[in-house]
């Protein structure tokens, strides 16, 4: 007796989260599958949505400072500074050169400690745990740094508007150079560890990769535009604060794939310590912080400021009524724009690749539900 077998599949949907490790936060990718292959896959977000952008409009420009930090809450430094340039822009108050230069020394700090919560969890997705052991303890090292200048490790409010709030303290320097000496040979550590793992360059090359243009379609910036092989950052492309006085390399990839933006992020830790380096070895004397009144009142107007945070471009477009809480405002998260090429990139993968393109997009929650 003949017997015909007939493979066939079915379509179905898979949940995968609200809560899944490499999201930094809590998201839900629908998933849309035939077997193991992702026909489909749909961001959910909102779970972390706390209405910041409303909640400005009640604040005092001052008050709101500590909201920035629960953004990119891995990022706190640069969210402080890219709001407290907006309100300067609208005050037209001049920051000191000091206050400048402090603020690119916590910011590259920031950028690599940033980078580090990627890198370790990143590995983790891919079964690899000893780097993400070397990655924290590195970034305890600029941790403890945070913490001599500030008293906190996660929410900073460092900055302030004008300028900073406190001067470095003894040994911050030296403690610093200290820590670029030490980080210069884990770098080379995390390539031997990862880089050169057979395993996690079969996982990585070609998966996930994403086109130079549609990178620019979709709005990406940071590491996931620059692996594109797009040479484009703020810091050079429209210098702020004092980075136009610093020499620094803009790391870019060939094919935009997820092996690219792994590499990308590393070169990118090797170009903060230089410029840490310059901002330590040229860091003036002087005044910490404009002279400005404890109620700041701008004239009416608007103002809007873009810097280059670890994961791309955040703005905060304010407008200002004359009274001292803002009229409205308007931030443009880095983290929302790339987490939706998601659906792109996802398409034809399998599940488990799904979960290494996700964590190579390096999105936190806070700043994309805002």
């Amino acid at each position: 007796m003949n017997q015909t077998i007939i493979n066939t599949t079915e379509e179905y949907f898979l949940n995968m989260g609200p809560q899944h490790p490499s999201t930094h936060g809590v998201l839900r990718l629908m998933l849309k599958m035939d077997g193991e292959v992702v026909l489909e896959a749909v961001p959910d977000l909102g779970y972390l949505h706390r209405g910041f952008e409303k909640i400005a409009e009640s604040r005092t420009y001052s008050q709101f400072l500590p909201f920035t930090d629960r953004l990119d809450y891995v990022a706190s430094m640069a969210n402080n500074q890219a709001y407290c340039m907006a309100v300067e822009k609208l005050l037209k108050a001049e920051v000191p050169p000091r206050a400048e230069y402090i603020r690119v020394i916590m910011a590259e700090l920031n950028r690599i400690a940033s980078h580090l919560v990627w890198f370790g969890p990143f590995a983790m997705d891919l079964g690899a745990i000893t780097p993400f052991l070397y990655a924290f303890k590195s970034r305890e090292m600029i941790l403890d740094l945070f913490e001599s200048a500030c008293g906190q490790r996660l929410t900073y409010s460092y900055m302030k508007i004008g300028g900073v709030r406190w001067d470095l303290p003894e040994g911050f320097i030296e403690k610093t150079r200290e820590f670029c000496r030490y980080f210069k040979g884990q770098l080379d550590d995390y390539e031997t560890l990862v880089g050169g793992n057979i395993i996690f360059l079969e996982r990585t090359r070609g998966v996930g990769a994403l086109s130079k243009e549609d990178a620019i379609d979709y709005g990406c910036t940071g590491p996931v535009l620059r692996a594109t092989g797009a040479r484009h950052d703020k810091r050079k492309d429209e210098p702020y604060s004092v980075y136009n006085e610093f020499e620094f390399d803009i790391p870019v990839g060939k094919t935009g794939d997820t092996l690219d933006r792994y590499r990308v992020r590393l070169a990118e830790m090797s170009e903060s310590l230089k410029i840490i380096e310059q901002a330590l070895d040229k860091l003036p004397q002087g005044e910490i912080s404009a002279k400005l009144p404890k109620l700041i009142k701008p004239e009416p107007g608007e103002a809007y400021t873009c810097i280059e945070t670890p994961r791309g471009e955040l703005g905060f477009y304010i407008v200002s009524d004359g009274t001292a809480k803002p009229y409205r405002m308007k931030i443009r998260s880095s983290s929302f724009s790339n987490l939706s090429v998601i659906p792109l990139l996802c398409r034809g993968l399998k599940v488990s690749d799904v979960v290494i393109v996700l964590g190579s997009i390096d999105i936190v929650l806070g700043d994309v539900d805002r």
